[in-house]
């Protein structure tokens, strides 16, 4: 550097350095034009960031979504202008709705070019403001450290969420005064800052919960965030009060844990679970939003239980349901609280959850455990969970794509141990997430054993990201169900449209094929019995394989969702 500008950077270093500042190990991303000068700060800096090059923006900000989940780190992703800062934006949106902090940083044309035509001009704050927690444009240079400071503590604090910087090419090249550079270490991580419950509302709760006869918890993802499931088992066995959580909260209690109930809803609840609900005489809701699948459209918990409602943001409490206590806070705190507050209390009701769960559970493996060992073909999405229920160690990551796979896999996966080992996109649930989700999930958490499962529909909007698998040589095992249709549309045409099957339905493509020609160690199965050997082989591999299973479509399966039962 020279003497003149010992004390400056331009805003591409100092973007670089306010990312080391906060810690930051890894970035996705995706090269473009105005991206240059910030490609040409991390290459000639000295740096301990790697950053992984995708092939396309959207799984990059997927990927910055999974490794975000598992490190309990924002996750950093970023692009170009035009069109590689509208392909980011299906997993910004999927990411700030479930309460995971990613940064999206896209590059924009100069500032001095707006209005001009500029080629890939567009108005990238306004894109991006419906869709993020915080957002700007670093139009000043030396305004960039204290921009770049306010989105990760707008990420990391209160209900953490997105954000999104744009970075304009002559934003890049400006200078910056190297003093500006620094990073306040309690937003390196999430959640920060957290906000205390009010006491009085704590003690209302426990007034409650003391006199409750059946009551039954409901987490969502909220007690994962906020690491907060050694709380939640404490307030269980405290009340001997069932645990049930939504499809995103799978993890906040061990599903072999005696007062675990299983995912409850629409999307892998049973009617067992659901009759536990419906018979509560109190439900706590503990960060969740109790939306439309959790509550099978808002039917239960039935009109008029007794609701306490824990969550940080106050928004969600009392949107769906009328509360008796309402408790804006972190829920680990709160739930913290709660507990100290009923140990004070002389005696407590004992609520007969385990007896509760375990009938619950009882009645819906005795529906599974026969379809689980079915030798049909094409083969049962049952037999797949179990076969990888015998092969996956405890600790493996399992990420699910919202088709075929999440309502089999919340269903009928019990998982042994408590933690973010289950991931699946519930907040818009697009297709294409589950393989990019994974690489960012074994990126941040590279020793254990991750599974990406998807259908065939969602297989064709990822498989590029096959090559970027390859590269990196990730040992992370596809599961791919071959049925040859957009399935949730036509279990949703079968049992609602009078079987009318319009438009759903593609050609098979041999997905073995696709990804052996990436490099891809692949099996096809047909043969149920095949299951277990081909599997062991394909998740003991060192490097990236898939299994092609020929499975059974779900308009002809009986998939844990209620409406198509109905």
């Amino acid at each position: 550097m020279n003497a003149d500008r010992s004390n400056r950077l331009t805003g591409a270093e100092a973007m670089v350095r306010m990312l080391q500042a906060y810690d930051v190990s890894h970035i996705f991303g995706l090269c473009g034009d105005t991206t240059l000068p910030f490609y040409d700060a991390l290459a000639r800096l000295d740096h301990d960031i790697t950053h992984l090059l995708t092939r396309d923006e959207r799984h990059a900000a997927y990927m910055a979504d999974g490794y975000a989940r598992v490190t309990g780190k924002p996750g950093i992703c970023e692009g170009p202008s035009g069109g590689g800062a509208t392909y980011i934006l299906p997993g910004i949106v999927e990411a700030n709705e479930s309460s995971i902090p990613v940064l999206a940083i896209t590059t924009d044309v100069s500032t001095a070019a707006r209005g001009r035509y500029p080629l890939t001009e567009l108005d990238q704050p306004a894109l991006f403001r419906p869709l993020t927690k915080w957002n700007a444009a670093l139009d000043s240079a030396a305004r960039l450290p204290a921009m770049v400071r306010a989105a990760f503590r707008a990420m990391t604090t209160g209900t953490p969420g997105a954000a999104h910087l744009a970075l304009p090419f002559d934003t890049q090249k400006a200078p910056v005064d190297e003093a500006e550079i620094w990073a306040d270490a309690r937003h390196a991580r999430f959640p920060a800052d957290r906000a205390a419950p009010d006491a009085d509302a704590i003690r209302e709760a426990a007034d409650i919960l003391v006199s409750a006869k059946s009551a039954v918890a409901i987490c969502g993802g909220g007690p994962i965030i906020a690491g907060a499931i050694e709380d939640v088992k404490q307030l269980a066995e405290l009340l001997d009060m069932p645990v049930a959580t939504t499809v995103s909260g799978q993890g906040v209690i061990a599903e072999t844990d005696d007062l675990a109930l299983g995912v409850v809803g629409s999307n892998g609840g049973a009617p067992s679970t659901r009759a536990v609900v419906d018979g509560a005489d109190v439900v706590v809701f503990i960060g969740c939003r109790a939306g439309s699948v959790t509550t099978e459209r808002w039917r239960s918990p039935k009109p008029g239980t007794t609701i306490i409602h824990i969550d940080s943001d106050p928004m969600v409490i009392g949107a769906n349901y009328p509360n008796s206590v309402a408790i804006c806070a972190d829920a680990k705190l709160a739930l913290g609280a709660l507990v100290s507050e009923l140990e004070s209390r002389a005696a407590l009701n004992g609520q007969c959850g385990r007896a509760r769960a375990k009938i619950a559970w009882a009645e819906k493996l005795a529906a599974f455990e026969p379809l689980a060992a079915s030798a049909e073909t094409p083969i049962r999405p049952e037999r797949v969970v179990a076969a990888l229920a015998r092969n996956l160690d405890d600790d493996a990551v399992i990420v699910a794509d919202p088709g075929t796979p999440c309502p089999y896999f919340s269903a009928y996966y019990r998982w042994r141990r408590s933690g973010r080992n289950f991931i699946t996109n519930r907040a818009h649930g697009a297709l294409g997430y589950a393989l990019a989700a994974s690489m960012g999930a074994h990126t941040g958490r590279p020793g254990v054993k991750t599974v990406a499962v998807m259908g065939d529909g969602s297989f064709g909007f990822c498989c590029g990201e096959y090559e970027t698998i390859t590269r990196y040589r990730m040992p992370i095992t596809s599961i791919v169900f071959s049925n040859s249709t957009y399935g949730w549309i036509k279990a949703g045409q079968d049992s609602g449209f009078g079987k009318r099957f319009y438009n759903v339905d593609f050609n098979r493509t041999d997905h073995a094929a696709v990804a052996s020609a990436f490099g891809v160690k692949s099996w096809r199965v047909e043969n149920p019995d095949d299951l277990d050997g081909v599997l062991a082989e394909a998740l003991a591999h060192d490097g990236p394989t898939l299994v092609d299973v020929i499975a059974q479509p779900l308009h002809e399966a009986a998939a844990p969702v209620s409406e198509w039962v109905a």
